[in-house]
């Protein structure tokens, strides 16, 4: 008896274990394995107000961008696009959650700058409050935000006294304790004294804070200058240090290459070359997307440029800089027009890696357009919006998702602008409107349909660098691992700064861990699915925000 009673027992036990191993499986979330679609987005310009457009001549065929950031603190992302040879202009975001989209121009002689190239959103004093790097055909401007989307001229108080020139490019970085974040500065050709471009390649700089902290110094040289079209600084080998990569526009350049500045505090920046493992490559480089493909926590990096594109892995992990080419093997070289007849090759210019249909694998967006007339290249060269799909390749879906156009493609941002978990798209255009699209999924413009789960993540850490650029946010998803990393710089003259957005396709959480930019690792957290989530450092925890307030 007791044997039989002892063999229940057991029994019971092992049928306890695996109803908790089972309930386990059950309870975890589950992993991204099906592509989804193309997601239908619908044209909003009209509707929605925002009514602008970026033109003027040659000088400014090379610019086009925007910046994307809330300016008023209700979290909602605000929009300021560069107008060219017209005034640039702020829209304040009144979309209703979920609903069409909404805009209001805002209109200062702080903002309503002439010459304008592009923008990025950074907050430069740690204020929590959102400044502007304004790029321009001149003097560039930093506009210091005061609250409810006013702004002032600061460039005397914080010092910043850099040439003036033809920029367009822009990164920037925080360097160990710096009271304000190191800027690298881009520069394409040099200015004649009537502010017509010349064909000479101008020299980048680099701005780092004065003995007083408050306050730049004098600016670095990156020299030499090969006609820089974007910069970023990022994390490319996991060591912690933030180098600065160049993308530069072979068009005007003869002995010149693609360049990485090695960046270590208190030390002049220095070039990677071949004795590093650095390759030469020369391209029509435009613009620079960056992210972590392979699930190595080592971003690759998406180079747009005339005819084919680049997306570079390292071959030999962090050991060295050496990069070969994966793009023609995953589908997104993108060197002619999918559409519209014309095989001449295509002229690329933002790149962007968003998860547009939530289904838990990224995918690109790139925007294309004529320079202004060349006749080697097409002008019949619409964006594309390449679907990421579970083995690592991308298919082309611009024409499915109902974006596809004829314009002369600039810049543009991916951002969720009525906060309902759904990526919609601003494309700035060259000599015609500026477009917006809103994204309704696999719904109708009057009802839309969300296609997988997401969450949507900020960082909050205590200043001076207030917005954690420089981060490192490892999400697991099931067995799906991505890495993501907070940068300022790269895509095509502008770029966002607020929500992180993350498909998580069928799952119900995504468990998330930041590692802050000075190294240190927070804790796992857990983030419900559609949802709005601050991760905060000091103390670490994850925090629930409405939209609703």
């Amino acid at each position: 008896m007791r044997r039989r009673s002892a063999l229940l027992v057991v029994a019971a036990l092992a049928l306890v274990a695996v109803v908790a191993v089972v309930g386990i499986v059950v309870l975890r979330p589950a992993t991204p394995t099906t592509a989804g679609g193309a997601p239908l987005f619908v044209d909003d310009t009209v509707a929605s107000g925002l009514a602008h457009r970026y033109d003027g001549p040659d000088t400014f065929q090379v610019g086009g961008g925007l910046a994307v950031f809330d300016c008023n603190g209700d979290r909602r992302p605000d929009l300021y696009l560069a107008g060219g040879a017209r005034p640039a202009a702020l829209f304040r975001n009144v979309s209703a959650t979920g609903g069409p989209l909404r805009f209001e121009r805002v209109s200062s002689p702080a903002t309503d700058l002439d010459r304008v190239n592009g923008a990025y959103p950074i907050d430069i004093d740690g204020d929590a409050r959102v400044d502007l790097a304004v790029l321009r055909a001149g003097e560039n401007v930093l506009l210091r935000g005061t609250g409810g989307c006013s702004f002032e001229r600061s460039n005397e108080a914080f010092g910043f006294a850099a040439d003036e020139g033809l920029t367009t490019a822009f990164s920037a970085t925080w360097e160990g304790s710096a009271g304000l974040p190191t800027l690298a500065i881009g520069r394409y050709l040099e200015l004649d004294a009537s502010g017509v471009r010349s064909s000479t390649c101008d020299v980048s700089e680099l701005l780092r804070p004065g003995p007083q902290r408050s306050a730049y110094g004098p600016a670095i040289s990156l020299a030499p200058g090969y006609c820089a079209l974007s910069m970023l600084f990022s994390d490319w080998d996991g060591s912690g240090r933030r180098d600065l990569r160049v993308s530069n526009d072979r068009e005007w350049y003869t002995d010149g290459m693609e360049q990485l500045w090695r960046m270590a505090a208190d030390e002049p920046p220095s070039l990677y070359t071949a004795d590093d493992g650095w390759v030469s490559l020369q391209i029509w480089g435009m613009g620079i997307a960056s992210q972590d493909l392979t699930g190595d926590r080592l971003p690759e990096v998406y180079l747009t440029s005339q005819a084919d594109n680049k997306l570079q892995t390292l071959t030999a992990g962090a050991a060295q800089p050496t990069y070969r080419d994966i793009a023609l093997r995953r589908g997104v070289t993108s060197a002619q027009p999918f559409a519209g007849g014309q095989h001449l090759p295509s002229t690329a210019w933002h790149p962007e890696f968003a998860d547009v249909n939530n289904d838990g694998f990224m995918d690109l967006l790139v925007t294309k357009g004529n320079v202004g007339a060349q006749v080697d290249y097409a002008t019949l060269d619409p964006n594309d919006l390449f679907i990421g799909q579970p083995d690592g390749t991308f298919v082309n879906a611009a024409d499915t998702a109902g974006i596809l156009r004829y314009d002369r493609g600039r810049g543009a941002s991916l951002a969720d602008l009525n906060l309902d978990g759904l990526l919609d798209l601003v494309v700035v255009n060259y000599g015609t409107d500026a477009v917006v699209w809103r994204n309704v999924g696999t719904g109708t413009p009057t009802s839309p349909a969300a296609m997988g789960h997401w969450v949507m993540l900020d960082l909050e850490q205590p200043g001076p660098n207030i917005d954690a650029i420089g981060a490192q946010v490892e999400m697991r998803i099931g067995d799906l691992r991505m890495t993501r990393e907070r940068t300022i710089g790269g895509g095509h003259v502008g770029g966002q700064l607020g929500w992180m957005h993350v498909g998580l396709g069928p799952a119900d959480e995504a468990s998330v861990r930041v590692t802050w930019p000075d190294g240190e690792v927070g804790p796992w957290l857990k983030a419900a699915a559609d949802g709005f989530w601050l991760i905060q450092r000091d103390p670490p925890k994850i925090v629930p925000w409405s939209p609703k307030g």
